[in-house]
């Protein structure tokens, strides 16, 4: 017993190291955004989200290194179903409606469908190999070229079409951006090794843990983020933080770990949940169609969630 709650401390304060360093790497990304005059559902998909989903791919990294790649998938699986079912019917409890001005039916939506999708016909065989993983590096590659190439409608004068002029280049927060870099990557490694130690002391399985405790565990600085946007009125920040976040764990979080070896997919996780990332990401798309996210759609995807972790813990 003493083990296990001395692991369990262990995995507490790294994980909680790994989400406050995320938020801070957050922080002055942001900030380098704002400098660069990027709007603000363009903050939220390609900076904001980035910086949100470091957790995720860091301790997917760390964990192929250390021999448990069967947490990847759980990873990247339960934390998108965390961003979607979660975060979103949080924020939208909290705003009540979310008001959605941006036009993301154009191109970030249906890439956030698209990248559901060919993760789905990827891993349908139960392998992930380096070519497909090369192929979703390549896909993101052109999301973000398509992402920086709006931006630059940010920094034009609406009257004369030139570009603004900004400040000063924010070089502190460039420095804590790198600083926390390192703090993520120390957190990912202990919180990795945490996970490894519980699932052998409890007799869980690895992707259990990775698909339910550390998939919200690393969605913190999601719904935090998401949270904060929110109560400022800015609702369709945090909708863009999910888009940007699913797309970055559907096609990075996923490939990357792939370069530094094989990853086991386990067959659970593949079938149940899965399922549930494709069927979310299906429902959010039909969701988001008038532009607005009600109350009552939060809560419903409040009950689908509940019903996931149920699920995966057999309670149901």
């Amino acid at each position: 017993m003493l083990e296990i709650i001395s692991w369990l401390s262990v995995f507490v304060v790294s994980l909680f190291v790994l989400v406050k360093a995320s938020d801070f790497f957050t922080d002055s990304a942001e900030k380098v955004g704002i400098f660069l005059k990027f709007p603000p559902f363009v903050v939220g998909v390609a900076i904001v989200a980035i910086g949100t989903s470091l957790p995720e791919l860091m301790s997917s990294v760390v964990a192929v290194v250390q021999g448990s790649s069967e947490i990847v998938f759980g990873n990247v699986v339960g934390s998108n179903v965390a961003n979607i079912f979660l975060i979103v019917g949080i924020s939208a409890i909290i705003a009540k409606k979310i008001q959605l001005e941006y036009e993301i039916a154009s191109v970030d939506l249906p890439l956030f469908v698209g990248s559901a999708f060919l993760l789905s016909l990827m891993l349908i065989t139960g392998q992930f190999s380096i070519g497909e993983a090369l192929l979703c590096m390549l896909a993101y590659v052109v999301y973000l070229m398509y992402t920086m190439q709006h931006s630059e409608l940010g920094n034009l004068d609406e009257t004369t079409g030139e570009v603004i002029e900004t400040g000063v280049f924010p070089l502190k927060a460039f420095l804590i951006l790198l600083l926390s870099i390192a703090a993520i990557y120390f957190g990912a490694e202990y919180t990795v090794m945490s996970i490894v130690k519980l699932s052998d002391l409890l007799d869980i399985g690895k992707e259990i843990i990775a698909v339910s405790v550390l998939a919200i565990g690393t969605s913190l600085p999601e719904l935090i983020v998401s949270i904060v946007c929110v109560r400022k009125g800015n609702g369709e920040m945090a909708v863009g933080n999910v888009i940007g976040s699913n797309i970055f764990n559907a096609l990075i979080v996923m490939s990357i770990p792939r370069l530094f070896g094989v990853l086991v997919i386990p067959e659970r996780t593949l079938r149940e949940g899965l399922l549930e990332m494709v069927f979310g990401t299906i429902l959010m798309f039909f969701v988001v169609q008038d532009k607005q996210i009600t109350r009552w759609e939060g809560y419903l995807f409040l009950i689908f969630y509940a019903w996931f972790i149920a699920q995966i813990f057999n309670l149901v």
